[in-house]
Order: C-alpha cells, then sequence, then structure tokens
C-alpha cells in the first residue's frame, strides 16, 4: 500500500476529506519520527514498538569486487509488533 492509497482508505473510514486525512497521516509522521528522534521509543497499546537501536560498525564486502569495506556505526529504527497485531496477521 502506498502513502496515497493510505490517506484514500482513512479518507473513506473516518469520513474525511483526502486533505484532511493526508494532514492526520502526515500529522502522524512527524510526531513518531520527532519522538523517536528524541526519546527513542514509542509505544502504541495493541499495535506495536518503535525503538530506536544502535547497530555497531562490521566489516563488509563489495559484492562486486569482494573487496571488504568498513560499515560505518548507525542508528536504526526496530519495530516490534504487539500481540494483538500479530493475532490479526496470522
Amino acid at each position: 500500500m502506498t502513502k496515497a492509497e493510505l490517506i484514500a482508505q482513512v479518507a473513506g473510514e473516518a469520513q474525511l476529506r483526502k486533505v484532511d486525512a493526508e494532514k492526520a497521516i502526515n500529522s502522524l509522521i512527524r510526531t513518531v519520527s520527532d519522538t523517536l528522534k528524541k526519546q527513542g521509543r514509542l509505544a502504541l497499546a495493541g499495535f506495536g514498538t518503535f525503538v530506536v537501536s544502535q547497530r555497531k560498525a562490521r566489516e563488509g564486502r563489495n559484492p562486486q569486487t569482494g573487496k571488504p569495506i568498513k560499515i560505518p556505526a548507525t542508528r536504526v529504527v526496530k519495530f516490534k509488533p504487539g500481540k494483538q497485531l500479530k493475532d490479526l496477521v496470522k
């Protein structure tokens, strides 16, 4: 599903105009991003938890040449689905 499809789905289910649904989704994305940047964790009951974790620097290989390359340390976002979401997907 694309962002445009998500906006259309939310607009239909919530009986909103697409413009208002787009504002709501953009606000949600911005809030989640800001919270993860500042606090590093966001838990949505019944849905799941987003957590920022540190990935260590490591050595990899260039697939074309086979030469070793250094991959720098970075921060990544991980998602752990909640029980309700897991059960729904099964």
